[in-house]
């Protein structure tokens, strides 16, 4: 059996315009990144985590994709 590979954090959770509140509870913290003219929210937690969380307040998956190595999922609550 070969071993299923696990994502580990950090994990990019939003931009400067997401939801303060919506951050605090996922406990991300803003950064700016040298070079970047904008700021984005960061947990240490795997993706899987915070999906888990996501899912918990009432979020659900729409879409994923793969952007070269990095995963991108949209959501939605209803």
């Amino acid at each position: 059996s070969v071993p299923v590979p696990q994502e580990v954090g950090p994990t990019m959770v939003g931009d400067e315009h997401s939801d303060p509140h919506l951050m605090s509870i996922l406990g991300a913290r803003k950064r700016n990144t040298l070079g970047n003219n904008f700021c984005e929210y960061y947990v240490n937690d795997a993706p899987r985590v915070v999906l888990d969380k996501l899912e918990s307040l009432g979020y659900r998956v729409v879409s994923m994709t793969g952007v070269g190595q990095t995963l991108v999922w949209c959501l939605h609550r209803e």
